[in-house]
């Protein structure tokens, strides 16, 4: 038997070495291409901006990796007709008043007026002011609760004080329209930012009601009650902030950009407090409107939860619901 020598065992080692690799790069070759193929053709479908569409042969992972290039693709789209709708309200709205505003100052300034005139058209300046105002500090409010790092002054609140307040403060408001607090509690809250939502709740309210409006402290949180028409579509659709297409809510017409902004603000306030923004209609029968009246936490709860049914009597009371709930509200 002839030995090799060492030599020629390293050779043959070597050999079979440069076999083995040359097998791993064939093999890794073949592989990696079948496995980066997926993702290759991803990525040429990303860059022609048409990957929404997932292919038989795509492993789970690109499926998962193209859902979520398509729901960054979609918020991003949503976040930029947003911006456009927030661009047109600052065209439109803001410079409607003050084209107003602009004119009446020239006719108060260079045309002899008699002096019921003058004190007109400073009232007319004086109604744009406000509305430009409110406009401002509603657009830097959703500004403000749409991020999601909002931080409140959380402290013992008493919610009866709070909605006696807003009551006394809206009063010149209600007009014909009754406007009363029921209820009392107290709850762990931001007290400006709770303020804020629920005199929006109510302004909306004595805008919309027929005879009522009504504040109420429940065990759930607060809730604005009145008698006005429901809304014309589901709330998560409203309360959106610079919505993209004009919008009717409970028969007035919002333009792009401002629609949804004050529901938008009262859901976010409620959510950076813990709890959530209910809406509901609910059928309160004559006699139990007069429960409304009673300060009787039982009574509050279980009133607004009847439903309306077909067939109800003439004398019950449709009405309107926003519910501000709260983690926590004691008596």
């Amino acid at each position: 038997m002839t030995l090799l020598s060492p030599s020629g065992l390293r050779g043959i080692s070597l050999l079979w070495l440069l076999l083995v690799a040359l097998l791993s790069a064939v093999f890794g070759f073949i592989l990696s291409g079948s496995l980066l193929r997926p993702l290759s053709r991803l990525a040429n479908e990303v860059k022609q901006n048409d990957f929404s569409d997932p292919h038989r042969d795509d492993p789970s992972e690109i499926r998962a990796l193209r859902g979520a290039f398509t729901g960054l693709l979609h918020r991003l789209q949503t976040e930029q007709n947003r911006r456009g709708a927030f661009m047109a309200t600052l065209v439109h709205d803001l410079k409607t008043p003050l084209i107003a505003t602009g004119h009446l100052t020239q006719v108060l300034t260079t045309l002899p007026l008699p002096e019921a005139e003058r004190r007109e058209i400073g009232r007319q300046i004086q109604a744009e002011t406000s509305r430009l105002l409110a406009l401002v500090h509603q657009m830097a409010d959703a500004h403000r609760y749409e991020l999601d790092d909002v931080r409140l002054h959380l402290a013992p609140t008493d919610l009866r004080e709070l909605l006696d307040d807003i009551a006394r403060r809206l009063a010149s408001k209600a007009g014909h329209l009754k406007l009363q607090v029921h209820g009392h509690g107290h709850a762990r809250a931001d007290a400006k930012a709770l303020e804020r939502a629920v005199t929006n709740l109510a302004e909306n309210a004595l805008r919309y009601a027929t005879e009522r409006v009504d504040l109420l402290v429940t065990p759930q949180g607060v809730t604005v009650a009145n008698d006005g028409p429901a809304l014309d579509l589901p709330l998560n659709e409203l309360a959106q902030p610079f919505n993209s297409q004009p919008a009717t809510i409970a028969g007035q017409q919002y333009t792009a950009g401002t629609a949804g902004l004050g529901l938008f603000i009262v859901r976010r306030i409620a959510e950076v407090h813990g709890g959530e923004l209910i809406y509901r209609r609910a059928c309160l029968p004559g006699p139990a409107n007069d429960h409304l009246a009673n300060d009787s936490p039982n009574t509050l709860t279980t009133a607004p939860d009847l439903v309306c049914q077909d067939g109800v009597s003439t004398d019950s009371t449709l009405l309107t619901l926003f519910t501000i709930t709260l983690p926590e509200v004691t008596p």
